[in-house]
């Protein structure tokens, strides 16, 4: 993977060395490896996660994500390779560990008659120390339904109470495994605001999605996985960069339109397909927009579809692997 400089999304320096945590990376992992049966979930993973980041892991169902997180989480072991979290190893230091990380599942499982204040007293109750059950209840804005039963909430009030649970101890990590899936576009914000904070405060967050906005808006850096490996890693801006053009153009023609006639268009990066439709990267848009249309009318060729847009981390990856980020 590509050398990366050690600052945030916004340009802020990430933690110093030293600092009253310790001078070790938030998680380190090298050559991790893991597979069931014929199935190689996970073929050498290396990763370092500084102090105070949100690390996006991002790839499509099946790409290894989960099963990575969960080695890094210690609920599994790898075949192969090693992880240190906070400076500390799984097979000395287990329960230190535990102590200090908090863990949102993709599909949490409550008691359905639990109340929600009793839901968080009770992982509250696993951790030595951590804050309130109230101070919780008002960090994810689920006070007013504190004696509603489980399963009375919404979908996205329960992940919310999930955070709430990952936070019961006062986590120096969190891991959040697709927090957002299935929500509205509302709960999905509130989710958002929660990450956000908890990172602003200096947590480290190890985060797994499919969902690009998401990626780009909680994300200092991200790592782009598929079939068990990492493709590429870096900041949202340096991924999208690598397209070469800040623009995507999208269309398909009536007729077939040759590779070396639209990279010749002014302009344009580069040029991909994607079944019958080509994908233009460009720099700007009024320059190479025309020239197309005056293209297609030379070859007598109409087009049947057009889009333009932004580039974003799903054209990274459809770049990289010829397919889109949430293709299963």
């Amino acid at each position: 993977m590509p050398p990366v400089p050690n600052t945030s999304r916004e340009g802020r320096p990430a933690p110093p060395a030293g600092d009253d945590r310790g001078d070790q990376p938030a998680i380190v992992c090298q050559g991790l490896r893991k597979s069931f049966g014929k199935t190689r979930a996970v073929r050498g993973i290396d990763l370092e996660i500084h102090r105070g980041e949100c690390y996006g892991l991002l790839g499509p169902n099946g790409a290894g994500k989960t099963t990575t997180v969960e080695i890094l989480e210690g609920l599994q072991e790898p075949d192969e390779g090693h992880v240190r979290i906070l400076g500390m190893d799984w097979r000395t230091s287990e329960k230190a560990i535990r102590r200090r990380l908090g863990i949102q599942l993709q599909e949490a499982q409550f008691t359905e008659r639990l109340q929600v204040a009793e839901a968080i007293r009770l992982f509250r109750s696993f951790y030595p120390s951590g804050p309130t059950v109230d101070a919780l209840l008002d960090r994810v804005r689920l006070q007013e339904k504190r004696s509603t039963y489980v399963r009375d909430l919404s979908g996205g009030q329960r992940q919310r109470l999930s955070v709430a649970c990952a936070l019961a101890g006062d986590p120096e990590i969190l891991f959040l495994d697709e927090p957002t899936t299935g929500l509205d576009p509302q709960s999905r914000r509130a989710v958002w605001e929660i990450i956000e904070t908890f990172r602003d405060q200096g947590g480290t967050i190890l985060l797994t999605t499919h969902f690009m906005d998401e990626a780009e808006r909680l994300a200092d850096r991200v790592a782009i996985m598929d079939y068990g490996k990492i493709l590429v890693e870096g900041t949202p801006a340096q991924l999208i960069a690598t397209l070469g053009g800040a623009h995507v153009i999208e269309f398909e023609p009536t007729e077939t339109v040759g590779t070396p006639e639209l990279t010749r268009l002014p302009g344009v990066q580069t040029v991909r397909a994607r079944g019958r439709r080509r994908l233009l990267t460009c720099e700007e848009l009024h320059t190479t927009l025309p020239a197309l249309v005056r293209l297609m009318a030379g070859q007598d060729a109409e087009l049947a579809s057009l889009t333009t847009h932004r580039a974003t981390l799903d054209d990274v990856f459809l770049a990289r692997t010829g397919r889109q980020l949430r293709d299963d």
